[in-house]
């Protein structure tokens, strides 16, 4: 009896997949994405570089700067609070309900987010001073409120509300989106009006989201300038806001004067970010 030899019983044995290194992918992001941080660091380092503690302290005091700066905080925080009261009703209608022209009005709020700044303010400009007939709003306002718009102090806040608004919804309508509907549905089965689930279950929960929303329309409106320039002026000592600063000390030949005006925006900036960044860390807590 002869023995026959055994077969190998051994399988091929798998072969080891080695990973490859993650380096180059992370050096490729990391290269592409760090262009764009070190142009906004080198821009600050630029005016940083170009002036002094001094230089900065002796334009701030001039008294078309500080007049320019009092505006500036009193503009902003009348559009911020006018926004946030047409945006959170506004916001909550479009993160709510299914409406005719619902998406009609959701494009609309975009538009001044997307139009071009001076074609904003000059169709302001047009707004106040079309007629109609023999009415002309901006006479009307004159004459028989007492209250002119064009070329002074209330055509500043129209400006910066009418952009800042815009994002004020935007935020709002997010906000809107991540509170649970249901809470104000048992509410209304309870016997709640809309109106009283609104303002006793909803906006109670909204009130990050509109601390949020009137921090970014007060950022926007501190960088508006095209709408200001057409439709309010740069008047100094009166319709002169921190950004046509900038312009109004550029065009004199003051660049000290400007690049100092061009920081302080850029610190006002940063407190508004550190704020917003520090309101997102609560709300996700």
């Amino acid at each position: 009896m002869t023995e026959q030899p055994l077969e190998s019983t051994s399988q091929p044995r798998p072969r080891i997949k080695r990973h490859r290194s993650d380096v180059p992918f992370f050096l490729v992001m990391s290269g592409l994405s760090s262009c764009f941080i070190l142009l906004i660091v080198l821009l600050i380092a630029a005016d940083l570089r170009f002036t002094s503690l001094g230089e900065f302290k002796a334009a701030l005091a001039k008294p078309e700067i500080q007049s320019a700066f009092r505006l500036t905080m009193l503009s902003c925080t009348v559009a911020a609070i006018l926004s946030i009261w047409v945006a959170t009703p506004l916001g909550y209608l479009l993160s709510r309900y299914r409406f005719p022209g619902r998406t009609v009005i959701d494009t609309i709020v975009d538009i001044p987010i997307v139009l071009p700044p001076l074609v904003l303010g000059l169709s302001l400009l047009i707004l106040f001073h079309l007629s109609i007939g023999e009415w002309k709003l901006e006479s009307w306002l004159r004459d028989s409120v007492g209250f002119p718009v064009t070329y002074r102090w209330p055509a500043v806040v129209l400006a910066q509300f009418s952009v800042a608004c815009a994002f004020a919804v935007r935020t709002m309508r997010v906000t809107f989106d991540q509170i649970d509907p249901r809470a104000e549905d048992v509410a209304r089965t309870l016997g709640c009006t809309r109106g009283q689930a609104f303002m006793q279950i909803a906006l109670p929960q909204a009130w990050r989201g509109m601390i949020a929303a009137t921090t970014i329309a007060w950022a926007r409106a501190l960088g508006e300038f095209g709408p200001i320039l057409v439709f309010a002026g740069a008047t100094r000592m009166r319709t002169e806001v921190l950004s046509t600063t900038v312009f109004l000390e550029l065009s004199i030949g003051q660049l000290n004067s400007a690049v100092a005006v061009s920081l302080l925006m850029v610190v006002m900036a940063v407190f508004v970010l550190v704020f917003l960044r520090i309101l997102g860390t609560g709300l996700t807590s």
